[in-house]
C-alpha cells in the first residue's frame, strides 16, 4: 500500500481539497504508471514520493490560476504520461479533456488509465499538434490549452495557441528560470495573436523545486498558416 501522506499534505498546501475516492484514483494511476513504465518509457521518475511531487502535485498547480471553471474544454498537448491532464481531471471531474500525444504506446497507456479510473469526458488522440491544430474540429475550440512538454516557449506557443478559442488561455508549465525564454517567445506569441497575461511561480509542496506557469490569453484568431507543417516550428522557431 502506498503512503499517501505526501499527496494529501501537498494538495492541502496548494489550498485544494481531495476526497478518498480521488486519493484512490491517484493510487491506481501510480500503480499503472509504474507497471507500464517497465514496458515502455513513460517517465524517469519512479519513486513514489517523487511521482507524487513532480508529477501529481506539479500537475495540479494550474488550479491556482482559478481558470478551471466547471465543464470547460481543455487540451493537454504532448501529454506523455497524462500530465497535467489526468491529475487535473481527477480533482476537477467536470472538465472536458483531450489528451494529445505523438507516441501511440503512450496513448494505449492513457486509455488504460482512463478505463481503470472510470474517467468520463476524456478523449485521447495519437498525432502531432501541427496536424490537429489545423483541423477545424479542434482549431480554436478549447477554453484552455496546456502543456508540460519539453520545448521552448516560442515552439510550444505555435503548437498550443491554435487550439485556443478567442478569450481562452494557453498555460505553459515551465521551470524557474524562464525570463530569457519568455523574452525570446514574445514575437511568436504576438504573431499567433496571444498576449502574456501573467507569470506565476510556485514552489512544489514537500520540496524546494520552483516551477512557473506562463499564462497567455488568446486575443484574436491565429493566422491560418499556423501551425506550420510538422517539424517546422522546431526547425525554424518564430
Amino acid at each position: 500500500m502506498y503512503n499517501v501522506d505526501t499527496l494529501i499534505e501537498g494538495v492541502d498546501e496548494l489550498n485544494l481539497s481531495i476526497s478518498n475516492d480521488e486519493i484512490e484514483k491517484f493510487i491506481i494511476y501510480k500503480k499503472l504508471l509504474k507497471e507500464w513504465n517497465e514496458k515502455i518509457n513513460i517517465t524517469a521518475i519512479t519513486r513514489d514520493e517523487e511521482i507524487d511531487i513532480k508529477h501529481f502535485l506539479d500537475s495540479l498547480t494550474p488550479l491556482s490560476t482559478k481558470l478551471f471553471d466547471d465543464s470547460i474544454k481543455i487540451i493537454d498537448v504532448g501529454t506523455g504520461g497524462g500530465f497535467p491532464g489526468i491529475p487535473l481531471k481527477i480533482l476537477e471531474n467536470d472538465i472536458k479533456l483531450v489528451l494529445l500525444d505523438s507516441l501511440n504506446k503512450r496513448i494505449k497507456f492513457l486509455n488504460e488509465v482512463i478505463n481503470q479510473l472510470n474517467l468520463k469526458d476524456v478523449k485521447t488522440f495519437h498525432g502531432r499538434a501541427e496536424d490537429f491544430g489545423k483541423d477545424p474540429v479542434y482549431r480554436e475550440k478549447f477554453d484552455i490549452s496546456i502543456s508540460r512538454a519539453v520545448a521552448s516557449l516560442n515552439i510550444l506557443s505555435e503548437y498550443c495557441l491554435p487550439f485556443v478559442k478567442i478569450g481562452g488561455y494557453f498555460i505553459a508549465m515551465k521551470g524557474s528560470s524562464i525570463d530569457e525564454e519568455v523574452d525570446e517567445a514574445v514575437n511568436a506569441i504576438e504573431t499567433l495573436d496571444g498576449r502574456i497575461e501573467e507569470k506565476q511561480f510556485i514552489t512544489l509542496p514537500n520540496s524546494n523545486i520552483e516551477h512557473s506557469l506562463i499564462i497567455i490569453k488568446k486575443i484574436k484568431p491565429t493566422p491560418k498558416k499556423y501551425p506550420r507543417m510538422a517539424g517546422s516550428p522546431k526547425r525554424m522557431p518564430l
